[in-house]
C-alpha cells in the first residue's frame, strides 16, 4: 500500500488539472495562434506560467485504485498488475482465467 500522503497529493493534482483545464486550453490555443499579435501571445505565455504547476495534466500520475501503486497499471481497469492478478485468481473479474498452454 502506498503512502496516504502520496495518494492524496496525486488526487489533488487530478482535481487541479480538471479545474484549470479550460483556462489552460484557452491560453495554450492563444499562444499557438499565428494571427494573434506577439504581445498577446507573450502575455498568454506569462499567464500560463502563473498557473499552479500541479494543474498541468502531465503532473498527474495514474495510480492503482486499490493499492495506490504508481507503476504497472492497466488503464482499462485502473488497477495495478499485482491487484489484477489477485482479483483474477479469486475469480472476481468475469471472463478472466489463468492462462495455460
Amino acid at each position: 500500500m502506498a503512502k496516504k500522503s502520496a495518494i492524496e497529493k496525486n488526487n489533488k493534482r487530478a482535481r487541479l488539472a480538471k479545474a484549470y483545464a479550460a483556462k489552460r486550453a484557452r491560453l495554450k490555443a492563444l499562444t499557438r495562434d499565428e494571427t494573434a499579435s506577439p504581445e498577446d501571445r507573450f502575455n498568454a505565455h506569462l499567464k500560463l506560467a502563473q498557473l499552479p504547476r500541479n494543474s498541468a495534466p502531465s503532473r498527474y500520475r495514474l495510480r492503482c485504485e486499490l493499492s495506490g501503486r504508481p507503476r504497472g497499471n492497466y488503464r482499462k481497469f485502473k488497477i495495478s498488475r499485482v491487484a489484477l492478478r489477485d482479483l483474477a485468481s479469486d475469480g472476481m473479474i468475469p471472463g478472466m482465467v489463468k492462462s495455460s498452454w
